[in-house]
């Protein structure tokens, strides 16, 4: 496996200070952010999609530090339904991965409203009740695989081998059964951003995750949540408050370790090696307690000592 973060983690730096700041860290890349829900500090996705010159350039300030560019990130809700930037986003980095020569992009599923009338986003999280499933119809039928099928098209015309989804609440893919019966639709062009934060506060298992995804796995989000059991006790994981007030939540997300310690790190390493899963972890700081740049280096310590790195050598004895 190899290490690295999501750039966003490092919003406030330069694009030079950024990638300096990833080689004293020692990680080999970063993901670079383009848009949807980032400001896209790092990347101006406007002047990379009009100019070749740019990308050149872009590609060189890696190379020049012997950095790789681990993906593009264009998180978002690509199904907005009054908000067709966001799909605008997602369509233009496919693009520019292409140009750039870049095999990877991450997003969202997307999570469009109801029904053709409705102009904001709903998320089913129940059965219950009846029109729940008319929605779901609606959004799968009319909305999810429809533009899923489009986009597989154009990553495959522009050479993007992978589209990692991100299992993520407020979208229609958020779990194994919901990216699984996408990719069984659109095809193996489209595979998970297994990212074990959103699952802990789900109430999922990210470890039998892995195992069922296998190789659906594209990608991994190195990133950990903190589950507040007072808290959690009478208001339940169901949480809509502030993301900033930590005390006062029953989960927030937090840096690697502070959540789950190194023993669970570990096995979700392994389990993941079990998946045959063998590419990034990719930091993603979100912690609103520790400093960004702290969090990151704790977060590099622990992962660099229990992250497999070379590959298996083990041959039974002739016996």
């Amino acid at each position: 496996m190899k290490l690295g973060f999501v750039s966003d983690s490092l919003g406030s730096m330069s694009l030079d200070d950024l990638l300096d700041c990833a080689t004293r860290l020692g990680v080999e890349g970063i993901e670079i952010n383009t848009g949807g829900w980032s400001t896209a500090p790092h990347f101006d996705l406007i002047a990379m999609r009009q100019s070749a010159e740019r990308r050149r350039q872009f590609l060189r300030m890696f190379e020049d530090r012997g950095l790789d560019i681990i993906a593009l990130n264009a998180n978002g809700n690509p199904l907005h339904p009054t908000d067709a930037s966001q799909a605008a986003c997602l369509k233009d980095t496919i693009r520019i991965a292409g140009e750039m020569g870049i095999k990877k992009v991450c997003t969202m599923s997307g999570l469009p409203a109801g029904s053709a009338d409705d102009k904001m986003p709903n998320w089913v999280v129940a059965s219950w009740p009846p029109e729940t499933q008319t929605i779901l119809r609606y959004q799968w039928e009319e909305r999810l695989l429809p533009f899923w099928s489009d986009v597989a098209d154009l990553a495959k015309a522009h050479g993007v081998d992978q589209i990692a989804l991100e299992l993520h609440g407020n979208q229609c893919v958020y779990n194994v059964p919901s990216l699984l019966k996408l990719r069984k639709h659109i095809g193996p062009s489209l595979g998970a951003n297994l990212d074990p934060s959103h699952l802990f506060w789900m109430g999922a298992d990210p470890l039998a995750a892995a195992e069922a995804l296998g190789e659906a796995v594209f990608h991994v989000h190195a990133k950990d949540t903190l589950l507040n059991a007072p808290i959690q006790a009478t208001t339940s994981l169901l949480e809509n408050g502030s993301l900033m007030d930590i005390p006062a939540r029953s989960w927030s997300y937090i840096t690697l370790g502070f959540g789950h310690g190194e023993e669970w790190w570990r096995q979700f390493c392994y389990r993941l090696t079990m998946a045959g899963y063998d590419g990034w972890l990719s930091i993603e700081h979100e912690d609103v307690l520790l400093n960004a740049r702290e969090g990151l280096e704790k977060s590099i310590a622990l992962l660099r000592g229990i992250m497999p790195t070379a590959p298996a050598d083990y041959v039974p004895q002739a016996v």
